[in-house]
């Protein structure tokens, strides 16, 4: 009897690092595949990128959560409903296992639905920290309902483990993000710069920014000062990709559209580029800049570097591509100098990825077809020796 694997997706990101392990799923004869969408898929706001997974995949459930709202009261709406709608979803679909990514709040009611209706677990990207967002707690509240884990690397290992995990349900098995690079054939520049509709200059990089949600009313203050900084920077592409739809992501978008407006010699906007247009547009620019944990993912395999602006990914592993900056106009520019200083560029052709090398799909895949899922969801704390 096949094992039946239900993923959830709310997010063309996500969606993005699960592309490979859901190849993988639906290519075992013995597993059967899945797939929920939801969230920001199914926005024409956020450019209904359900329509992508309907290119490669068939969608068993598309669970409409997202209100016109970003406030706070509508977010917290939004995860109400979408829990109500994930207990429907699930009592019909009868998934053996269910899989998802992250720390977004869509995947806090996918969870808390599931572990209602005792349907195990399994969680991707746990044991990370973000100070400066509330998709941490978010996170680590994922952790503690899942039951099965599965880290980025080692350090993240061991937080899920000091959360009180027994360590033979968590796996080290490296980013997924980085299946997409090894596995995707990227566009060649010509072919990059024909599907974006724009020619790239000397330099070029790409911008992507989201709120810091555990931040009073900074959005727009903080994203005023990096699009000053750029404005003033030579001979420079300016690609953005925009924002999600966390508290204030509406703010951001609207800034952007009104910058490429009065600048559109030299930026353009895309709501999402897709995997593939994403990826190659790495090959290119000379940094990621904003607060996108990509920038700290993906982007120190393309040997680029990466402006991390503010807190929204303090705590995380970071390569030594990285760059860290403070949101206001002085750190920025010092960022900027730094990027294309004669001592930091060399550096470059160094930079190892913490966050491996590839391969994690087809190991989680492994493991989830492979073990024994009964009695999986009484669990019990793992108490860490203290010395």
């Amino acid at each position: 009897m096949k094992r039946t694997i239900c993923i959830v997706t709310g997010t063309r990101a996500e969606y993005g690092l699960l592309y490979w392990l859901m190849k993988e799923i639906e290519s075992d004869k013995n597993l059967e595949l899945q797939i929920i969408a939801t969230g920001m898929h199914l926005s024409p706001e956020f450019g209904l990128t359900y329509k992508e997974i309907e290119k490669e995949f068939r969608i068993d459930k598309k669970i409409e959560m997202l209100l016109s709202s970003d406030t706070a009261i509508g977010i917290s709406k939004s995860m109400g409903l979408a829990q109500i709608s994930f207990a429907e979803a699930y009592d019909e679909l009868s998934p053996d296992i269910l899989v998802v990514l992250g720390d977004r709040y869509e995947i806090f009611s996918a969870v808390s639905s599931a572990m209602i209706a005792r349907i195990p677990i399994a969680h991707l990207h746990g044991g990370e920290a973000t100070e400066g967002l509330i998709d941490e707690s978010i996170r680590h509240s994922i952790t503690k309902m899942s039951h099965l884990h599965f880290t980025a690397n080692s350090e993240y290992q061991k937080r899920v483990i000091q959360l009180g995990e027994q360590p033979d349900r968590v796996w080290n098995v490296g980013g997924l993000g980085i299946d997409n690079i090894k596995k995707l054939k990227l566009l060649s520049k010509k072919a990059f710069e024909d599907s974006i509709d724009f020619k790239l200059n000397k330099k070029n990089i790409l911008v992507t920014f989201h709120p810091v949600t555990l931040e009073q009313s900074t959005a727009s203050q903080q994203f005023q000062v990096l699009l000053n900084v750029i404005d003033t920077l030579e001979d420079t592409t300016i690609i953005f990709t925009k924002a999600n739809s966390d508290t204030d992501g509406r703010v951001i978008n609207s800034m952007i559209d009104e910058y490429v407006k009065t600048n559109n010699d030299k930026s353009v906007a895309f709501t999402s580029l897709g995997q593939l247009r994403y990826l190659s547009a790495l090959q290119y620019v000379d940094a990621m800049v904003g607060n996108s944990s990509s920038g700290l993912a993906e982007a120190p395999t393309f040997r680029i570097g990466t402006i991390n602006i503010g807190d929204r990914q303090k705590g995380r592993m970071m390569a030594d591509s990285v760059i860290n900056c403070g949101s206001d106009t002085k750190s920025i520019q010092k960022a900027f100098d730094r990027l294309y200083s004669d001592e930091f560029q060399p550096l470059l052709s160094k930079v190892k990825n913490p966050y491996g090398d590839g391969g994690a799909s087809k190991k989680i895949k492994d493991i989830i077809k492979a073990i024994n899922l009964d009695g999986i969801v009484k669990k019990s704390f793992y108490n860490l020796e203290v010395k």
